[in-house]
């Protein structure tokens, strides 16, 4: 090598070493900041919520990394991206190709699953239409198309040297076609000769005297040869000519028939058992195509019609005790009889409980059999008398979402579920979990052929779950829906997907990747991260959890508070020297400032809600009480029955009591104590608004009040302007270019959809003589614009429009602007404004109010004011019941639940339970 190559490599490595520089950072609430970011190193960026975390992390490292990635584009992308905002800052060095990887659920579709969004399940759907064998139901034999060749191999297998056979093929059946003329058509072909296969006498069809008013097409077949089995080229050479031409004139069937003996059928035609199969392909496997999807569900694996829980609602019962409810009526026990009859025949027990019975049973009991008509045509039965007012009683009862009867929850068509890999289908290795599915493949017996065909695919559905496993989601399930995730567990996935990616020399932006995890699994995200790090890309973090903050090589703390008293740096730097500073971050670490223990716990109402004998999902049977009047928080590592204990049972149950509720409600032996709640609220994650003009001021309708205040000045009365000129949402007075939007969506085809501001209103929403319109010196734009904080002091005059505003403040939301569309709000985010409406309408009877993970990306000062928030809905009479991880949260309940020990199928045990 030259030494000006040398120097050239020399070169490129040091610039590699380089870190990166920020200069004159100014974006949002960000005052001029200069940061510099050390190269593959691990750097968290922390601080308290508002503070300018994100802005820095996303909306100025990331976007600026994105911007100059799609620069390298085609022309016809760039033309876009000149009139995209670029980051607000002086100067940028050492940026490298950026990915972000944010806590945001993957997606709202219905359809999709943990294994589509990973790419499993398109794998998977590779996987059995290569090597995939199709089984038939009816003699369990594996269905193949046969060949010459494959037909002369069974010939040798069946049969000795010397054995006699015939060649055969079935005498052809048109529908418009007499066997008379059938049997010309054959004579003028050449064939004239037909075997009996009962006493293989010929039929020769050259003879006058031939009766064929006596031929019986099922006893008879057109005789193609006669053979002697000899093992050499000029017999093989001929049975195979055979062949061809039986299966050529047979219309792809054939048999074989030994001399006094066995007839062995074969086909060229995907066939058994007298079925036509389809031979697999990806799409026979696809939920989202036609092709594949489930005629009746249309791949969604539920129904509208009658909700199998309801039926039975205790799957601990027995037959004979009651588990059928609808049977139980002295009017519908003839089916209970009818039933109890089948079981005698079919030898299966009534008095083991349902759900221990085999799944062939339990199609028995829904399907029915003999003289027994089954629930589902019961519920038929009950349909057709809906005339009758009793019967549309029972129906209404018993109707809900249940499972696909067509596919069994499977959402494929049904002969999709006849191809097997490793003795499974597709959809039973969907219901695996991470965990197991990892097994299940790692496990399959392959033959050279089929590890030659599948070998890449199977090494790519591996390494997914490799790391799925490895982000701690060993528990979900490949068919779990992705609108049931949390943000956090999304998140894991797409971090998940990332290093499936394995891409070096890039950077990683994650936002708070701790969240959902228990603090006994945060050991195993770090060093995931770490190991990203290590293969050389540079990996920046926002968070706030402690253990994340240690571990990394760098830490940024961004303050010195949220919103406008925000946006410096005020420590950069190691652990051990954060712990000394004297930020709110260094001074929570080191334990000079804490959250404090309650001296003293509430003793509640006295009241409580009792669960018995919850078996949903993993939950093992288990009971709980959950007093009221008092905070109670529901702890657990991930995946261990949390979810399904608090939100999937309890809320729902109360819910189907209390109200009408159309959602699957776990399995439960008894709920008790509902009499004392007057109503439930449930404060999860999802979005405020399904749309970009939903808002932290339309959701607390704060902005009637604000659009109130402009429609009552001077100016507005003048021009004639009344409240509905400050929507957005109507026309009157927003901008109708946009249509109130403030951007405008420009398509990529082949890339992701870019939103440009509006050209005519620049982003403003509204018209030119609107927004002249001022209060106090403000237009509405201006308004909508600000943060909650200052909205709170520029108001202060209009109590209505204060007090809507002062909760959002109070639960630590006082850096969002009025008018930040929900879509861009986080998870926690989005929880907390909720929170905020709530505690600005409370109502005097009992509310019982569900929180889940409400600590999401909180800073610890958050932590104690989201404490203060929970206290007051407490101290006002009301119950507050959270899922947490948050050990600040677990020591301030005032009752603790502990659920696990483990995730997945380990877990759904009560481990603990009291204060």
């Amino acid at each position: 090598m030259s030494s000006k190559e040398t120097a050239t490599v020399e070169a490129k490595e040091k610039a590699l070493d380089r870190p990166i520089i920020i200069k004159g950072a100014r974006t949002h609430n960000l005052k001029n900041i200069d940061v510099e970011i050390p190269r593959n190193k691990l750097t968290v960026i922390t601080g308290v919520s508002g503070s300018g975390k994100s802005s820095l992390a996303f909306d100025t490292i990331y976007a600026e990394g994105q911007r100059r990635y799609v620069e390298s584009l085609s022309s016809y992308a760039r033309q876009f991206l000149e009139r995209m905002d670029k980051p607000d800052v002086d100067f940028m060095q050492g940026i490298s190709p950026a990915m972000a990887i944010q806590q945001k659920t993957t997606s709202n579709n219905p359809r999709s699953t943990v294994g589509t969004t990973t790419e499993i399940y398109d794998y998977l759907r590779l996987l059995f239409a290569r090597i995939g064998k199709t089984i038939s139901p009816v003699s369990g034999n594996q269905v193949k198309k046969d060949t010459p060749k494959t037909v002369i191999e069974e010939i040798f297998k069946a049969m000795e040297e010397g054995d006699r056979f015939y060649v055969l093929y079935p005498i052809p059946q048109h529908e418009k076609k007499k066997l008379d003329e059938e049997l010309k058509v054959l004579k003028e072909k050449g064939f004239t000769r037909l075997l009996n296969i009962n006493d293989e006498t010929i039929l020769e069809l050259t003879d006058d005297d031939v009766n064929t008013k006596k031929i019986k097409q099922k006893d008879y077949r057109v005789l193609v040869d006669r053979l002697v089995l000899r093992d050499d080229e000029a017999t093989i050479t001929r049975i195979a000519g055979s062949l061809e031409t039986a299966f050529q004139n047979g219309s792809g069937r054939l048999s074989i028939k030994k001399r006094n003996g066995e007839e062995f059928p074969f086909s060229e035609r995907f066939e058994l058992d007298g079925i036509e199969f389809t031979e697999p392909t990806p799409q026979m496997f696809s939920f989202n195509n036609p092709f594949g999807a489930c005629p009746k569900c249309e791949g969604f694996g539920k129904v509208s019609g009658i909700d199998e829980d309801l039926v039975i609602p205790d799957h601990e019962k027995t037959i004979r005790n009651g588990a059928i409810a609808p049977f139980t009526t002295q009017k519908f026990s003839t089916h209970l009889r009818d039933l109890i009859k089948v079981a005698s025949q079919e030898k299966f027990s009534i008095d083991t409980p349902y759900s221990e019975l085999s799944k062939e049973v339990k199609s028995i009991i829904w399907k029915g059999k003999g003289d027994y008509i089954g629930i589902w045509k019961f519920f038929d039965m009950v349909k057709d008398q809906a005339y009758k007012v009793h019967m549309r009683v029972l129906y209404s009862r018993y109707r809900g979402y249940s499972r696909c009867p067509e596919c069994e929850g499977y959402r494929v068509r049904k002969d999709a579920q006849y191809v097997k890999v490793g003795g499974m289908h597709s959809g039973e290795v969907s219901e695996l979990t991470i965990g197991h599915a990892k097994d299940y493949f790692e496990s399959l017996e392959l033959t050279e052929f089929e590890q030659g065909v599948a070998g890449q695919i199977l090494y790519e559905i591996r390494k997914r779950l490799k790391y799925l496993d490895e982000v701690g989601l060993d528990y979900l399930t490949l068919d779990r829906l992705a609108n049931t995730l949390s943000g956090g567990e999304s998140q894991r996935i797409s971090l998940a997907n990332a290093l499936g990616s394995s891409l070096i020399g890039s950077m990683y932006v994650l936002d708070e990747p701790t969240i959902g995890l228990h603090p006994r699994d945060n050991d195993r995200l770090i060093k995931i991260l770490e190991s990203l790090r290590d293969i050389g890309n540079t990996v920046l973090v926002v968070e706030h959890d402690p253990e994340m903050m240690k571990a990394a090589d760098n830490v940024i703390d961004i303050g010195p508070f949220a919103g406008v008293h925000g946006g410096e740096v005020v420590f950069e730097g190691d652990f051990e020297n954060l712990l000394k500073s004297g930020t709110l971050t260094g001074k929570y670490l080191s334990g000079r400032k804490k959250i404090e223990v309650p001296k003293k716990r509430r003793k509640g109402n006295g009241r409580s809600i009792k669960l018995e004998g919850a078996s949903e999902h993993n939950l093992k049977n288990v009971d709980v009480e959950f007093p009221l009047g008092k905070m109670v928080v529901v702890t657990g590592v991930s995946g261990s029955g949390k979810s399904t204990l608090v939100h999937d049972t309890v809320y729902a149950g109360i819910q189907k009591h209390i109200g009408s509720y159309n959602q699957k409600v776990g399995r439960f032996k008894e709920l008790s104590g509902m009499a004392s709640v007057h109503n439930l609220e449930m404060v999860d994650q999802s979005p405020i608004g399904r749309s970009s003009r939903s808002n932290p001021a339309t959701y607390t309708k704060a902005f009637d009040g604000i659009r109130d205040v402009f429609a009552n000045t001077r100016q507005a009365k003048i021009m004639g302007y009344t409240p509905g000129h400050f929507s957005f949402n109507v026309p009157g007075g927003r901008c109708e270019n946009c249509q109130g939007e403030g951007v405008q969506k420009i398509e990529m085809q082949f890339m992701a959809d870019i939103e440009l501001k509006c050209e005519v209103c620049n982003g403003a929403r509204f018209r030119k003589d609107v927004l002249a319109v001022k209060y106090r010196g403000k237009s509405i734009h201006d308004v909508l614009m600000m943060p909650i904080s200052e909205a709170i002091e520029f108001f202060v005059d209009e109590k209505i429009i204060i007090n809507k505003l002062q909760p959002l403040e109070d639960v630590g939301l006082g850096y969002l602007n009025l008018g930040q569309s929900a879509t861009t709000l986080s998870g926690g985010e989005a929880q907390r404004v909720k929170l905020a409406r709530f505690l600005t309408k409370q109502s005097s009877e009992h509310t019982v109010y569900f929180f889940d993970e409400p600590t999401t990306g909180l800073h610890f000062e958050d932590v104690a004011k989201l404490l203060e928030a929970f206290n007051e809905l407490v101290n006002a009479g009301h119950s507050v019941i959270i899922i947490e991880h948050n050990l600040d949260v677990i020591k301030c309940a005032d009752w603790i639940i502990d659920v696990g020990p483990e995730g997945g199928f380990a877990g759904g045990q009560i481990v603990a339970e009291g204060t």
